[in-house]
C-alpha cells in the first residue's frame, strides 16, 4: 500500500469481537479515483455511510430525475467487501435541489413529492441498507424547531410522516433521528429525547438516535454526560449510533494536540462500548486528505484517524486500544 503500512489486525476485526459496527463516511469521488483510499476502507471498516451521495440534492437534482450512480457505487463496494451500509439522509434542510427548496408547493403536492422521494430511494436499497438517518438536524441548539422547508410546509408532523414512509418502503431497515451538538445532556438533546418519546408513544417506527459528535480538542471532556444521554435513549428502547465523529485541531498542530485528540476518541469509544445499546461507531471521513473540516472551520483540521498520506494516527491507536481492552 503506497504511503501507509496498515496494522496487522484491522479495526473491523476488533470491533466485531465486541459486537460493534465500525465505519466511516465515504466520498464517491475518492472511492472512484484513489486506490489507497479503497484499500484502507476495505481493510479497516465494516460499515459505510455515503457522505453526500444519498442526500436529496445530489440524488434527486431534477424533479423527475434521480441520479443513483454514486450511491450505487458505494453500496456495491460495501457489498463486495462485507460491509453494512447506513443510509444518510432522507430529510435534511441543506443540499436540497432548487426545484424543491424554491418550489412553493401546496401541502398536498409536497406530501406527494416527499413520499415519492422517500419511497423511491429506500425501496431501491431495500435489504441493502441496514439503517437510515430518516430526519437530520430538525432542532436548533436551544431545543427549538429549526425553520426548514419541511417545517414550513408540513409543520412538526413531517417527522412522523417521513418515518412512516421510510418504514413502508423497507420494513426491515432500522430508522434513526440524527443530529449534532446533542451528544451530552443539554437543551437540544432534551428536545430530541422528548420528541422521540412522543413519536414512540404515537406508534411511529423509530428505532434509534444518531449522535454526530463533531468535536474539537478545545472541548472539555464530558464522558459522564454523554453516557447518561445515551442511557436515557436506551431506556426508551432505542439504539444509539455514533454517526459522524471527528475531532478537529487548531493550527499549528502539535504533538500534545494529537494526544488530546486520541484521548477524546478513546473516551467516546469507551462510552459506546460500555452502553447497553450503542451498536455502531462511525467517523466522518476516512483520511485527512478528504476531510470537510478545513473548508468549514478555517485554521482547523487533522480531524480523522488517518493522516493525509493514509497513515494511522495516535487517534487510530486509541480506538484500537479501546476495542482490544
Amino acid at each position: 500500500m503506497r504511503g501507509a503500512v496498515m496494522p496487522e489486525t484491522p479495526l473491523r476485526d476488533l470491533a466485531r469481537k465486541r459486537g460493534l459496527a465500525i465505519g466511516t463516511a465515504v466520498s464517491a469521488d475518492a472511492l472512484c479515483a484513489d486506490t489507497q483510499y479503497r484499500e484502507i476502507l476495505a481493510h479497516e471498516f465494516n460499515m459505510v455511510t455515503c457522505e453526500n451521495a444519498m442526500k436529496f440534492g445530489p440524488l434527486h437534482p431534477v424533479r423527475d430525475q434521480f441520479r443513483f450512480d454514486d450511491a450505487d457505487a458505494i453500496v456495491a463496494f460495501a457489498r463486495e467487501n462485507g460491509m453494512a451500509v447506513r443510509g444518510h439522509t432522507l430529510v435534511w434542510h441543506r443540499l436540497l435541489p432548487g426545484w424543491f427548496a424554491d418550489g412553493g408547493f401546496t401541502y398536498d403536492d409536497g406530501i406527494d413529492l416527499m413520499r415519492g422521494h422517500i419511497h423511491t430511494v429506500v425501496s431501491r436499497y431495500r435489504g441493502q441498507v441496514c439503517a437510515w438517518d430518516v430526519v437530520n438536524e430538525a432542532f436548533e441548539d436551544d431545543g427549538g424547531w429549526r425553520s426548514t422547508p419541511f417545517l414550513r410546509m408540513f409543520g412538526p408532523d413531517y417527522l412522523k410522516m417521513a418515518f412512516h414512509w421510510a418504514h413502508e418502503a423497507d420494513p426491515g431497515a432500522k430508522l434513526f433521528y440524527n443530529d449534532y451538538s446533542a451528544d451530552d445532556i443539554n437543551r437540544k438533546s432534551d428536545a430530541i429525547h422528548a420528541t422521540v418519546q412522543m413519536l414512540l408513544e404515537q406508534g411511529v417506527p423509530i428505532h434509534g438516535v444518531g449522535l454526530q459528535m463533531h468535536l474539537c480538542t478545545c472541548d472539555t471532556p464530558r464522558s459522564l454526560s454523554v453516557a447518561a444521554n445515551i442511557k436515557r435513549f436506551n431506556d426508551l428502547g432505542l439504539d444509539v449510533h455514533i454517526t459522524e465523529m471527528d475531532v478537529r485541531i487548531k493550527e499549528p498542530f502539535s504533538k500534545s494536540d494529537y494526544a488530546k485528540q486520541a484521548q477524546i476518541y478513546r473516551e467516546v469509544m469507551e462510552v459506546c462500548l460500555n452502553a447497553q445499546r450503542c451498536s455502531a461507531f462511525l467517523v466522518w471521513g476516512l483520511t485527512d486528505k478528504y476531510s470537510w473540516i478545513p473548508e468549514t472551520f478555517k485554521g482547523e483540521g487533522a480531524a480523522l484517524l488517518f493522516d493525509a498520506a493514509g497513515c494511522p494516527k495516535a487517534a487510530y491507536e486509541a480506538i484500537q486500544a479501546a476495542l482490544a481492552k
